[in-house]
């Protein structure tokens, strides 16, 4: 399926009224550009792309211009997600503006978010997995560094995470 606003800027979004989700891990390679494609492949399998907009950052410069990690794109693509098309990007302070929802995949990340979040922004900022409450956990670890096999456990949190803020965005939408 196409996702017709893929190319589409977080400003541009606003203007169309769309719900803005931010995704944010380290280097924009692996956990939050995972992300991006999986909620994207999700809200436009729900009927739902032209009401929510989807980005992804990293909160650093190491990848930026970079496409996704070889391996993210490789378990993404054995379920059905294609996300090859992303391109990483470093947080800039107009993320705290355009975006309606923030979600990072670690708490350094949320607390990196907290400290650079413009006044009154913080209370758009959030786990990401806490809309996966039955993974356990609080932090989607970083598969960078680890074999293969770590994409895949990363990728069932994302998965997890994601069908639980889109249900959440989706009652919110109503």
């Amino acid at each position: 399926l196409q996702y017709p606003f893929a190319c589409l800027c977080a400003t541009s979004y606003r203007r169309l009224s769309m719900y803005c989700v931010l995704f944010v891990c380290t280097g924009n390679i692996c956990r939050s550009a995972t992300a991006e494609g999986v909620f994207r492949h999700m809200v436009t399998e729900a009927d739902l792309a032209h009401r929510i907009g989807v980005d992804s950052v990293g909160t650093h410069d190491f990848h930026v211009g970079e496409p996704p990690d070889h391996r993210a794109l490789q378990a993404g693509r054995a379920r059905g997600y294609e996300f090859g098309d992303l391109r990483a990007r470093q947080l800039d302070m107009q993320d705290f503006i355009d975006f309606h929802l923030i979600l990072a995949m670690h708490r350094e990340h949320y607390r990196l978010l907290l400290r650079r979040c413009l006044p009154g922004t913080e209370k758009k900022l959030a786990m990401f997995l806490d809309a996966a409450p039955e993974s356990g956990l609080m932090d989607v670890p970083d598969p960078y560094h680890g074999e293969s096999g770590t994409f895949e456990q990363t990728l069932d949190l994302i998965e997890s995470g994601s069908r639980g803020w889109l249900n959440a965005i989706r009652a919110d939408l109503r």
